[in-house]
């Protein structure tokens, strides 16, 4: 089934309409989605790797539009949508930790979690809740978000042709690591924050 989806994901990029899916995907992901956006850009730039940066670039700038939405519900819906999507991922207990770990450590804590399999959604709400600097927020998440994404689209771009390869040869390794990675980044939260 996965392998399914990532042909058809393939066969994706080739549509006029495939950036405005990924943009879709990397916004909602910001706030409430479970998917990184990952799982679409990395196709899309395999399918079209001439055009891997401006999928990094739309990537980016929803990821980072749909981090605004995120910290809007975290500063003025917290107690209603926030702890909603909290609790969806079983976060309750630690999005106090983490508003005191960003009243003391905010600008690395978004630069980590930008740039890591850490649940960006859980940040940014939690960036709002803790009323941290918007600007900064803002400055750091394009930072963090398009270093990430743009690293991403650099090696897609370079190396496409041969990760395309390893990537169908090692499907069920690769899908199954990208699984570990998610869980683990969601375990890293739930029990070192």
């Amino acid at each position: 089934m996965l392998r399914r989806l990532y042909h058809w994901t393939l066969s994706l990029a080739a549509r006029p309409w495939a950036p405005w899916a990924l943009g879709g995907v990397s916004f909602v992901e910001s706030s409430v989605f479970p998917i990184p956006p990952d799982a679409m850009l990395v196709p899309m730039a395999l399918a079209r790797p001439r055009r891997a940066f401006f999928y990094a670039f739309i990537t980016t700038v929803t990821s980072v539009l749909g981090g605004v939405l995120g910290y809007v519900i975290g500063a003025l819906l917290f107690d209603t949508v926030g702890q909603w999507v909290i609790q969806l991922y079983g976060l309750e207990e630690k999005s106090v930790a983490f508003r005191a770990l960003f009243a003391e450590h905010g600008h690395w804590t978004i630069m980590i979690a930008g740039f890591t399999p850490i649940p960006y959604k859980l940040i940014t709400i939690t960036a709002g809740f803790a009323a941290y600097d918007i600007w900064w927020f803002i400055a750091l998440s394009l930072l963090t978000r398009g270093a990430r994404f743009f690293l991403l689209a650099a090696l897609l771009y370079q190396f496409g042709d041969w990760i395309r390869g390893f990537i169908d040869r090692h499907f069920a390794v690769l899908t199954t690591l990208v699984a570990i990675v998610a869980v683990l980044g969601f375990v890293a939260v739930r029990y070192l924050f």
